[in-house]
């Protein structure tokens, strides 16, 4: 079992390196395609696109995880409140979610 778990984790590992080295690349490739033509500014090399990535992911996104596991905690935390629910609310929730499904009304009046 252990095994299985250490090639889980290198495989995982070496997904995540291969990604990291294909967008530094594309990154690198994007900027010296079209910075230097558009602002002057210098060409810039592998280690500066992946420096720049890591930046933005500071900057702009965080290194916070995309699990799933909050819409994991709100699906199961809804299926308890329905199975708590009696067929008379139920059935008044349903009628409320229809409410805000309906197409686009049309003005009753003359179209100008």
């Amino acid at each position: 079992m252990n095994s299985h778990k250490a090639a889980k984790v290198a495989k995982v590992f070496l997904i995540g390196l291969v990604a990291v080295t294909v967008f530094g690349f594309v990154v690198k490739g994007l900027w010296n395609a079209l910075i230097p033509e558009i602002f002057g500014w210098h060409m810039i090399t592998f280690w500066q696109a992946i420096g720049l990535i890591v930046l933005s992911k500071i900057l702009f996104g965080g290194f916070h995880r995309h699990g799933g596991g909050d819409r994991r905690h709100w699906k199961n935390r809804m299926k308890e409140r329905w199975e708590s629910m009696t067929p008379d609310e139920r059935e008044k929730f349903q009628q409320g979610m229809r409410c805000g499904r309906r197409p686009f009304a049309t003005p009753a009046g003359p179209q100008a």
